[in-house]
């Protein structure tokens, strides 16, 4: 009875307390929430440097209008500091209040179309919205006596320039690759889609951070409920700061728990504008060179952007190479510890004479020995990648080599198991998608103990939970394994080989519903055409 009670009491309490505490969305609203500004230039800029105090890189210029005394206020290093100089300080130093009068029209209106030659500018009486342009990179004019503030775009600073991808190599096709800039990165894609179809929606993420990003898609292309379904999700995201697109791809995930991608991600605009013509969505983050993909499937990860420059026949034979190393990368090491351990028989007997004088010195079980290399070799890769690129690749080769050898002479590891490593990681670079490859990795491990624990049978126990759990995994509604499953025939063409185009007349059709047709069907050459 008074476990009950007490029971009840905390839950009121815990009800009362969360009623009377600030709900954390009314942090967008920032510190003055609806206040205006006063038109005392003097109030307002105490109340601004209230709030940006201790503050190193925040300007205060000083500047007089005619009469009247003005301030511009922006952040050193967002702004172009010449551009400020030619199309905000001098027309406004050369302007009289005589001249603002003898307009005819109010002052700000003529600030904003007659004096001040800027592209971009908007005003405002809100204090909240002052010091939101400020913190975005705007230059903010206030003027003793106006209620009005004018936000005048000229951002700046510096920006890494258009460069090739540092994690996608470029064999053939466009060698530019996004940036941490995000109207840098909307260009790319506008250059490439010259259409009025193309859309572009902004969001701002992040109570803290307030974070740009754009959705972007192209109209009649995409389905509707797919770009409604992505707004939702990512209104749905309340979080301090987003600092790389990976939280956004973790916030907007259908299984959080998924060891694949249901989020594809690419610095590459040429990969984004593929997508984007079989009707995904691409979403643009600002500060980080990945755009992210939705939805994604399984097959699309085995994919290139270079199969479809090329000849089709070359990027078919590449594309099957890539399907069968798949295998190898995931189940070789699994498949030699279950024979060497439960099946011998299966082993032609040269072979497994062989393998057994290999393995008489090694004092370790298959299965202990293919985790010791498999480990060793995963730490000597991610080595590769941290280290400085001109130390890197050095310190995994050699390292490789140098341990393979010193183990083998040892006793410790046998020469075969040292063949079936290094095969199997070969196999694995050969997968185009980063994370694709890392699911693999990790998948690699507990086929390697069912297989030593259950032979050939945990090895298809495993391949068949596999199967099961990705046939489960939804991205944005899309089945994982779409197309194969569930099976569309007329969608195969694009999946384990790349028709030639001309046979390739519709879009996929489990997302481009919206309009299938993609090339004329009297598209396909010959010297009678």
């Amino acid at each position: 009875m008074n476990r009950g009670r007490d029971f009840i009491i905390k839950s009121i309490n815990k009800l009362f307390k969360f009623l009377n505490n600030k709900h954390p969305l009314e942090e967008h609203a920032g510190p003055f929430q609806n206040e205006i500004l006063t038109g005392n230039l003097e109030n307002d800029l105490t109340e601004l440097k209230a709030v940006f105090e201790k503050s190193s890189d925040i300007v205060y210029r000083e500047l007089h209008i005619g009469n009247k005394k003005g301030m511009l206020i922006f952040f050193d290093g967002l702004v172009n500091l010449q551009l400020i100089d030619a199309d905000v300080l001098k027309p406004l130093l050369n302007l009289d209040e005589q001249g603002i009068k003898s307009s005819g029209i109010t002052p700000i209106k003529q600030l904003l179309e007659r004096v001040v030659s800027t592209a971009a500018i908007s005003s405002g009486q809100k204090l909240q919205d002052v010091t939101y342009h400020i913190l975005t990179g705007d230059t903010v004019l206030l003027i003793d006596g106006m209620t009005d503030a004018l936000f005048i775009s000229i951002k700046g600073g510096e920006k890494r320039a258009v460069e090739q991808p540092e994690s996608e190599v470029v064999v053939r096709g466009p060698r530019d690759g996004f940036t941490e800039n995000l109207r840098t990165n909307t260009s790319l894609i506008r250059r490439r889609l010259k259409t009025p179809r193309l859309k572009m929606e902004q969001k701002t993420v992040g109570r803290l951070s307030k974070t740009d990003l754009v959705i972007t898609y192209i109209e009649g292309i995409a389905e509707d409920s797919l770009i409604q379904e992505i707004h939702d999700r990512i209104d749905r995201i309340d979080i301090d700061a987003i600092v790389e697109s990976g939280y956004i791809e973790e916030l907007i995930d259908d299984n959080p728990f998924s060891v694949f991608p249901l989020v594809g991600h690419t610095e590459r605009p040429d990969r984004v504008v593929g997508n984007l013509l079989e009707g995904n969505v691409g979403i643009i983050i600002d500060n980080t060179p990945f755009c992210l993909i939705a939805p994604q499937t399984f097959f699309q990860l085995i994919q290139s952007p270079e199969d479809y420059y090329q000849r089709y026949i070359t990027a078919s034979f590449i594309r099957m190479l890539r399907y069968l190393n798949l295998i190898i990368s995931l189940l070789l090491p699994s498949i030699y510890i279950a024979v060497t351990t439960f099946h011998q028989e299966m082993l032609p007997t040269s072979l497994l004479l062989s393998l057994a004088a290999a393995r008489e010195a090694t004092p370790f079980p298959a299965l202990i020995e293919a985790l010791m290399m498999e480990i060793a070799f995963e730490g000597l890769r991610e080595a590769g990648v941290r280290l400085p690129r001109a130390v890197g690749s050095a310190v995994s080769i050699v390292g490789a080599l140098v341990i393979g050898q010193a183990a083998v002479e040892a006793g410790i590891v046998s020469s075969p198991m040292v063949i079936i490593v290094a095969t199997t990681g070969i196999a694995s670079f050969i997968i185009p998608g980063y994370e694709q490859a890392n699911s693999i990795r990790i998948l690699r491990f507990p086929m390697m103990f069912l297989a030593g624990f259950m032979g050939l049978y945990g090895i298809f126990l495993g391949v068949l939970i596999l199967q099961i759990y990705i046939l489960r995994l939804r991205s944005f509604g899309v089945s994982y394994f779409s197309p194969v499953a569930p099976l569309e025939v007329s969608n195969l063409k694009d999946i384990f080989v790349r028709a030639p185009w001309w046979a390739m007349k519709r879009r996929p059709g489990y997302q481009g519903k919206n309009k299938t047709d993609r090339i004329n069907r009297n598209s396909r050459p010959g010297p009678d055409r």
